[in-house]
């Protein structure tokens, strides 16, 4: 073979080259365009009936607006301020809504998210002049309690667990077992208190001192509120902030509650010809595979960076 056809062979051969790269081109863009067709079919399918309420229609009869707040209250939970405060707004905004009942089940959870909720409806009730129901089941407890202590009244059954006005933080001590099972923890950090009451460290007196001070700041917030919004109905007693709890009956005396009743004595009572419409706010399958998701990329970077021994997030209980 001489010069010249290897030099055409060549060429055919880099053309041969050149025609395969051009086609694995387009069929990596056509893929790309498939699936981006199939994604977005996928994320309307998923999203049909997205962002609704029991109540979207906006129900064009008198009622009595339900809002639900059950299970624990936490940012990433069904009981989450955002979540509570769209369909608040939404009950309230509802010209046909004559009340709205706070549908309470809940031991606690986050002072952040009971904060919000408790500010969100002592706002919208002074805006909207409309009366407000806390009605306790089995549990109006700690940040549940907090929430309640906005509304105008509150009801709850008898054998109902009611109270718990105090504020805890945990984590455990376990230097002395690392030490009988041969582990030397190595964390490093910047900063003198930057590995805070640390489990594998001993307790600092300024430490301590300094997540007692944190405690009673948090504390006293909640105190307020509820002196806020239960007013001279209720009756002080030296255990009433200390985090005991009491039933519907005990909690009666106290002032803690207004009557015993749930939401049907409570409707047949007051708005017997209203029917009670549930104002919750539903999440399509899409939206909250996203937030379980980023819940569990927050809790996994928090192991990575061996974080979770750093102040344990602060419940009402």
């Amino acid at each position: 073979m001489n010069f010249d056809e290897e030099r055409a062979l060549a060429a055919v051969a880099h053309e041969a080259i050149v025609e395969t790269r051009r086609r694995r081109r387009w069929q990596i863009f056509f893929r790309f365009i498939w699936m981006g067709y199939f994604l977005l079919l996928l994320l309307i399918m998923l999203n049909v009936g997205g962002n609704r309420d029991s109540a979207s229609g906006g129900p064009t009869s008198e009622h009595i607006a339900v809002v639900p707040i059950q299970g624990l209250i936490s940012a990433d939970s069904d009981a989450n301020a955002d979540d509570i405060i769209h369909s608040l707004e939404k009950a309230f905004k509802n010209p046909n809504a004559k009340a709205v009942f706070l549908d309470i089940n809940s031991g606690g959870g986050s002072p952040v998210q009971s904060g919000e909720i408790y500010r969100a409806v002592m706002r919208l009730k002074s805006e909207h002049k409309l009366p407000v129901y806390a009605v306790i089941a089995d549990a109006g407890a700690s940040g549940a309690y907090f929430i309640a202590a906005s509304a105008d009244e509150i009801y709850a059954d008898p054998a109902s667990i009611v109270g718990s006005i105090g504020v805890i933080s945990q984590n455990f001590g376990y230097r002395e077992l690392l030490g009988k099972l041969g582990l030397d923890p190595r964390t490093f950090t910047a900063g003198e208190h930057k590995n805070f009451l640390a489990g594998d460290q001993p307790l600092k007196p300024e430490e301590v001192a300094h997540m007692q001070g944190l405690l009673d700041n948090i504390h006293q917030q909640f105190i307020k509120a509820v002196r806020d919004g239960r007013g001279s109905r209720l009756k002080e007693t030296p255990e009433m902030f200390s985090g005991l709890f009491w039933t519907g009956e005990q909690a009666l005396p106290l002032g803690l509650i207004d009557a015993l009743g749930d939401k049907n004595t409570l409707r047949d009572a007051k708005y017997k010809d209203l029917k009670m419409i549930e104002y919750k706010r539903d999440r399509n399958t899409f939206e909250r595979l996203i937030r379980d998701v980023g819940s569990e990329t927050s809790a996994s970077l928090r192991r990575a960076l061996d974080l979770s021994e750093q102040v344990n997030p602060m419940q009402l209980k």
